[in-house]
């Protein structure tokens, strides 16, 4: 079963990355067109609703967030999901590559039954955002605006909190860094209460690194960094890491190394049977407990043979 999970992620990622490597370089060689071809190939953005999706959630509302780009207005489509329990934190949900929010439905859901309040951005050039291709850059600006509007939704930094999956996860380090930066120059004012990265990975050129040619300089060649594991020691929140124990796409030494590079507060959570997309849902149990533990949650109710809609969550001062 190992032999053939590392198969399946060697193969996926070999398309993907290496691919986006050969483009870079091509890229470094002054082919413009081609560093928007390794763009592609890091966001793989599906159009259109996914397959699965079967309306938004009652209760979810739905948003465009303003951006300016080079003066000019462009919207960060985004849902707003708010708890039933007034004054419940909130979290910013962001997604990883291939699909927009209508794909993200499971895992929003599973936040929101945590106790969350969720505010859950499409970045431009995913669903209906505005923009044709994403790149690293963008969705940094996005998760940004994404934050001020949380913000203004949820006004205590201490109930304010951070979550990214897969590519998200290094989307969600960026800001948490980014805020941490300036919770220095205000005197280190806590900017959140946490950040939550889940089923991620250190660098994208760690990624090629490791499935291509040893003597490939793809730190060199890519455009599309994501360099998570140095931005990671900046971050001044607690940090949960979380991975599913058997995921065939990235596999949880990545998390490993992520979590060493943070500084404390952390807690790394490797989820046994859960795969890249699941471990919230395998590891509910666990994923509440490690929340308590590293954020100050109290349960209010019991995970175990609960309902997603019966189970809520308080938290300490």
């Amino acid at each position: 079963m190992a032999n053939r999970s590392s198969s399946r992620f060697r193969a996926h990622a070999l398309r993907l990355i290496t691919g986006s490597a050969a483009v870079a370089l091509l890229v470094v060689a002054g082919c413009g067109q081609l560093a928007e071809k390794e763009r592609e190939l890091t966001f793989r953005v599906v159009p259109g609703t996914a397959s699965w999706f079967d309306g938004l959630p009652p209760g979810v509302e739905e948003t465009d967030l303003a951006i300016d780009v080079d003066g000019k207005p462009q919207h960060i489509h985004a849902w707003w999901w708010p708890a039933a329990v007034q004054h419940a934190p909130a979290i910013l949900y962001l997604h990883g590559s291939r699909w927009n929010l209508t794909g993200q439905t499971n895992r929003i859901a599973q936040l929101h039954a945590f106790g969350f309040s969720v505010l859950a951005i499409d970045y431009r050039g995913f669903g209906k955002s505005d923009g044709d291709l994403p790149s690293e850059e963008t969705v940094y600006e996005d998760s940004r605006a994404a934050w001020d509007r949380l913000a203004q939704l949820q006004p205590d930094a201490s109930l304010r909190f951070i979550y990214g999956h897969s590519l998200g996860g290094a989307v969600a380090i960026d800001l948490a860094a980014h805020l941490s930066a300036g919770s220095a120059r205000a005197g280190w004012i806590p900017p959140a209460r946490g950040v939550i990265v889940e089923s991620s990975f250190t660098t994208l050129p760690d990624i090629a690194r490791a499935l291509s040619y040893p003597w490939l300089p793809v730190q060199l060649l890519m455009t599309q960094k994501f360099d998570s594991v140095h931005k990671i020691a900046a971050l001044r929140m607690p940090v949960l890491i979380v991975h599913g124990a058997g995921d065939g796409f990235v596999p949880a030494r990545f998390s490993e190394e992520l979590y060493e590079a943070a500084r404390e507060p952390k807690k790394l959570l490797l989820v046994n049977g859960a795969t890249h997309n699941n471990s919230m849902r395998v590891g509910s149990t666990e994923y509440v407990q490690a929340m308590r533990e590293l954020f100050g949650f109290e349960l209010t109710a019991a995970t175990e043979g609960k309902s997603r809609d019966t189970l809520s969550v308080s938290l300490q001062d």
